[in-house]
């Protein structure tokens, strides 16, 4: 993967705007550690940092290809897993390729089909395209999201960038949020509404659009979205479609120049995923994948179970691993560093972010990057299969907010009352929680449960995949790794999203259907294994470390933090000795997340300067 940014101006020479340009280039240096690149017309400039992955020598940018007297350049992140395809059918058109890159797969399909390129591909990217010609730029994303792109217009700048530290980089776009800004870090965060780039007058573009940019000025288009119809196939073909499109998915996404590896937790979704991989790598004589996990120095002391993580995942990592055969690699993780790198998780988002469920992966892929450029992830499978708990819960399901917020109130109430009356947080839920409603695609004559179901997905994988998404893209990114996830192919979450919930949840387990589907593929232990998510510390000296953290803050006067909370509330709350057990965001994050996010907030305000407006 890599990072991109650019600058378009009409007014502004930007042939005389190098230095700002490569400041801006440079904040993203971490996505794109092997070279970097910046070109530049008086109307439009383009920075690149590349990771390298496919085509060493010949997949350098910003690239710049020519057709009679147009000139086309392109900054692209992201990797299409079906460039033989796309050069084929190009080369049948009369094109020839200098590589085999699918950066130069990419912009040529462009300059064939132009904005409608964009559903030809299968992969994930984020990318930008300056038509010299017809000065104009043109922006676009992938359907589900997995590569990120903010925007922002100052003045007669218009300014674009992987990540929000590429925007805040250049002189014209300063830290400010104003109060939806401060709405969505101390309301929703670690959530986003999606568009909201949190920063004053910063937008993130939209899963499944692209966006043009010219002297007209800026127009999105969505170009890929749900829809909902009656499902066509019976039970065996289901069955057998979803192994198949998985199957091929994963193959697809093996591509690499370079080390490619899987992360495994012994669960359903990593299991598969590995046994896809390790099945192609032993087809092609690769020899065995490498495979790695994460858990905590001591867990096996202190572990839990819970219902939402009922086991711990050692045992199933081995037994997985010795079953296909892969060279495993285990990495533990101490209290200090986990506490310590919270505050490059918080950076790497250049936002608070899911607090230690964040740094761990972030110490997880320092460790992968180490032996391998490439992972490949299990990622989204429960967001597009309905694994989560809140779909079998009928008080969830009753609820009329996010299922995953179950202790907003918990929350709210340790926010400043002033506070409190300038962001309104409850109604401020409430209209993102309509909002979203109001776009599922619903299907005509469904019974209510099925209904309410529909809602839950789209709400699954619209508000609260992408949260999971930006977390593995940034804490990956941040050390030059690039995990890819499967379950994320546009093919696969269309086929899925149909599937009648009784079919999805066969043998009345949670992704019922994909259990069925990987029969043979897996040990019959893992196929019956319940859900249990991403692991996290139960080390009490975690606890003791955010909560010590947090106490540190509430006695600094000087804390940015302290106007937005209700400071005595937040101290009695981290001097109780047992503070409240129930998640306030997803499965995993209680109340040593919420301190440790809390803390995220506080370094956040004092680092990057956040101007309140």
């Amino acid at each position: 993967m890599c990072g991109i940014t650019g600058w378009v101006d009409w007014e502004v020479d930007l042939t005389r705007q190098q230095p700002v340009l490569k400041a801006m280039t440079a904040t993203l240096a971490c996505r794109g550690p092997d070279a970097s690149g910046v070109w530049l017309s008086p109307r439009a400039a383009l920075g690149h940092r590349r990771l390298i992955v496919v085509d060493p020598a010949g997949g350098g940018q910003p690239m710049v290809r020519r057709r009679g007297n147009q000139t086309f350049v392109i900054s692209y992140n992201g990797e299409l897993y079906n460039t033989p395809d796309l050069h084929r059918e190009l080369k049948n058109r009369g094109y020839t390729f200098q590589g085999h890159s699918d950066t130069e797969a990419l912009l040529t399909a462009y300059m064939e089909w132009g904005p409608a390129c964009v559903e030809r591909f299968n992969g994930i990217f984020a990318f930008a395209i300056w038509d010299e010609a017809r000065q104009c730029l043109f922006l676009a994303r992938d359907r589900l999201g997995v590569k990120p792109l903010f925007y922002t217009q100052r003045g007669s700048a218009f300014l674009f960038g992987s990540e929000l530290k590429a925007l805040l980089a250049h002189p014209a776009v300063e830290a400010e949020v104003d109060a939806e800004g401060l709405a969505e870090v101390f309301v929703l965060g670690p959530a986003r509404t999606p568009g909201h780039g949190v920063f004053r007058n910063i937008a993130e573009l939209k899963p499944g659009y692209y966006l043009v940019y010219d002297r007209q000025g800026i127009r999105q288009h969505q170009y890929w979205r749900l829809v909902s119809r009656p499902h066509p196939d019976d039970l065996e073909t289901t069955t057998a479609k979803i192994r198949e499109l998985l199957q091929d998915t994963v193959e697809r996404q093996l591509v690499a120049d370079v080390p490619v590896c899987t992360l495994l937790s012994g669960g359903l979704d990593s299991s598969a995923v590995t046994a896809f991989a390790a099945r192609a790598f032993q087809e092609r004589g690769m020899g065995p994948i490498h495979t790695w996990s994460v858990d905590y120095v001591d867990n096996d002391r202190y572990f839990r179970p819970s219902h939402f993580q009922p086991h711990s995942d050692a045992p199933w990592v081995d037994l997985v691993s010795r079953h296909l055969g892969t060279r495993h690699h285990y990495v533990f993780i101490d209290t200090p560093e986990l506490v310590a790198s919270l505050t490059a998780a918080m950076r790497a988002r250049d936002l608070p972010g899911m607090a230690d469920v964040d740094s761990s992966l972030y110490l997880f892929s320092r460790e992968i990057k180490k032996e391998a450029t490439v992972a490949l992830s299990g990622e989204a499978a429960d967001e597009v299969f309905g694994g989560y708990p809140w779909f079998r819960s009928e008080k969830a399901m009753a609820m009329a907010t996010f299922p995953w917020t179950r202790a907003g109130q918990e929350r709210i109430r340790l926010l400043s009352p002033e506070f409190k009356a300038l962001v309104r947080p409850e109604e401020y839920v409430a209209r993102r929680y309509q909002e979203a409603l109001k776009e599922v695609p619903r299907l005509p004559g469904e019974d209510p449960r099925s209904a309410r179901l529909r809602e839950f997905s789209y709400l699954t994988l619209t508000r609260f995949m992408p949260v999971l998404l930006d977390r593995k893209d940034r804490m990956s990114m941040a050390v030059g790794l690039e995990i890819r996830v499967p379950y994320c192919d546009h093919r696969l979450v269309e086929y899925v999203w149909n599937i009648p919930w009784e079919m999805k949840f066969q043998g009345q387990m949670e992704k019922g259907i994909l259990r069925r589907a990987l029969r043979g593929v897996l040990p019959e232990e893992v196929l019956q294994r319940r859900k249990s998510p991403y692991p996290k510390t139960y080390n009490p000296a975690y606890l003791e470390a955010v909560r010590t953290w947090m106490l540190e803050i509430l006695n600094d006067p000087s804390s940015p933090l302290l106007p937005f909370i209700d400071v005595p509330a937040v101290r009695a709350l981290a001097e109780k000795e047992e503070p409240f057990d129930l998640p306030w965001f997803g499965q995993l994050m209680s109340a040593p997340q919420l301190f440790a996010y809390l803390a995220q907030v506080d370094t956040w305000l004092r680092e990057y300067r956040v101007a309140v407006r």
